[in-house]
């Protein structure tokens, strides 16, 4: 038992590397590798909405403590992401994910187009620190799609709420901090749904990945706030062309 708590911290401490510094692939890489060994979908993705309870509140704090979040912002996606991840939550134990994913897929792959170009042609973010007024009237939108998918497929809250603020062009720092800190309510609401109506299992699994999650989480925030805001941008339009095309792939097999 042990060892598999081992082996699934360092890859927690991996996944939420990524996640806290570029704003997603936490719940996208620990879903994939649980039901790459077998696990139902509905399971999987409460697993790890169990584990990212923790994380996130250890990645969120870490942004908030190193100003990377955006409080007005982040209360409007708190709420709207609620709403959408327990209507999601519910909807995941009778809806397959797969149904849903080609379209996410596709999105993703339109938005990380969109940032790799905006930081190649040498966007200057300094021109938009803070959300624009199309941030401001799609916000609670976004919050409610991202939310209601993330908890359906087990993942993709950071990928779809950073890279639509990016391309709305907001500081990516200040994307990925207040998405970081917004996935806190959504996934303890995500995880209290799943418990009401399936349970949970595979207790080695959360706690490996909760471990390894908490002691990278500080870290990755850290790094958020010192790497340049062009190349990061560059980075998160780099994992969502990647994240989105394995996804294409997979829902054609």
């Amino acid at each position: 038992m042990w060892e598999e708590v081992v082996v699934f911290a360092c890859i927690g401490f991996a996944a939420q590397a990524i996640d806290g510094a570029l704003g997603m692939a936490y719940g996208v890489t620990a879903t994939t590798m649980l039901m790459g060994l077998g696990v139902a979908p509905p399971i999987a993705s409460a697993s790890v909405h169990t584990a990212e309870v923790f994380t996130t509140a250890v990645s969120g704090t870490a942004h908030w403590r190193l100003g990377n979040v955006d409080v007005a912002l982040l209360r409007r996606l708190a709420f709207a992401g609620v709403v959408g991840g327990a209507t999601g939550a519910y909807l995941a134990t009778v809806l397959p994910g797969s149904i849903i994913r080609p379209f996410v897929s596709l999105y993703l792959l339109a938005m990380g187009i969109v940032i790799i170009w905006r930081a190649i042609s040498r966007f200057r973010s300094d021109r938009s620190t803070a959300a624009s007024g199309s941030t401001t009237t799609h916000v609670a939108p976004l919050g409610v799609v991202s939310g209601l998918l993330d908890a359906i497929g087990g993942g993709g809250w950071g990928a779809m709420v950073t890279s639509t603020l990016i391309g709305w062009r907001m500081a990516p720092r200040l994307a990925i901090g207040s998405a970081n800190a917004a996935e806190f309510f959504v996934t303890s609401v995500v995880t209290a749904t799943f418990i009401a109506t399936i349970g949970l299992e595979l207790w080695p699994i959360i706690t490996g990945l909760v471990t390894g999650g908490v002691l990278a989480a500080p870290f990755a925030a850290f790094m958020t706030r010192r790497l340049p805001e062009r190349p990061l941008m560059f980075l998160v339009g780099i994992v969502i062309v990647l994240l989105s095309l394995r996804g294409l792939l997979q829902s054609l097999n």
